[in-house]
């Protein structure tokens, strides 16, 4: 079982939106220090009946940069095909 910092996504399910935004932390409980750099994304996604719901989380840098890399290796695999 792999652990990513995104939610799962229903197969069934069609993106309708992808934004994402740099921030810096301001406030942090549980940050060494603040004015670290954050990602935030938000999808949207419709599932077959075409109701649309909205996903927020947020990355650090690194992880968001795997999660471009992994989204790098699935659009190579689909022009594959």
């Amino acid at each position: 079982v792999s652990h990513h910092p995104w939610p799962a996504l229903d197969l069934f399910k069609e993106f309708v939106d992808f934004q994402w935004k740099l921030g810096l932390a301001a406030s942090c409980d549980s940050c060494r220090s603040l004015k670290y750099p954050y990602v935030a994304v938000m999808l949207k996604v419709a599932d077959h009946s075409g109701q649309v719901k909205t996903k927020s989380f947020e990355m650090i840098v690194p992880q968001f940069q795997n999660f471009d890399r992994q989204f790098k290796e699935i659009a190579a695999a689909i022009e594959a095909m």
